[in-house]
């Protein structure tokens, strides 16, 4: 995985959001937490995202964005969003098959997968927090809310840049 510190690598997916495409940088001066999952509809992966998708309001307090990202296809990830109602991008990371997965250290090459990965990016791009789960289990949300939670909120982050 990339060290904390380290400027995020930008990428550009197909998506499940309206645009059709997702490229990081879109979201430069907000908070992006990035979450890499194994696939979808798998149970696992199912509760994880469903968890997500019930706490965006708390993402939202911090105006961070949530993307999900395997290494599914883009109808995949519509069939699973549409299913799960999930309200926040999901991204496939295809063709070439775990590109990004592997520009972020966790694609898995002996199982042709992405790794069950957090990313939290700060408003400027860089890596603040990040954490790898075994497979088998869902990392919940407190590490995401408490790296969320230490970057500050919007009116935290202008204030400061104020003083």
């Amino acid at each position: 995985m990339l060290p904390e510190g380290t400027d995020a690598p930008d990428f550009e997916l197909r998506s499940t959001a309206e645009r059709g495409t997702t490229r990081l940088t879109e979201f430069r001066g907000r908070p992006v937490v990035v979450v890499f999952y194994p696939g979808d509809f798998s149970p696992v992966c199912t509760d994880q995202l469903t968890l997500y998708n019930e706490l965006l309001p708390e993402f939202e307090r911090y105006d961070a964005q949530l993307l999900g990202i395997s290494v599914d296809s883009l109808w995949s990830h519509l069939a699973f969003a549409r299913d799960r109602k999930l309200r926040f991008p999901l991204l496939a990371d295809f063709h070439p098959k775990g590109a990004v997965s592997k520009q972020y250290g966790v694609y898995d090459e002996d199982k042709g997968i992405s790794e069950r990965a957090l990313y939290v990016i700060d408003r400027d791009g860089k890596i603040s927090w990040s954490y790898l789960s075994p497979r088998d289990v869902n990392p919940g949300a407190d590490g995401i809310l408490e790296a969320l939670e230490a970057l500050g909120r919007p009116a935290d982050a202008k204030a400061s840049s104020r003083s």
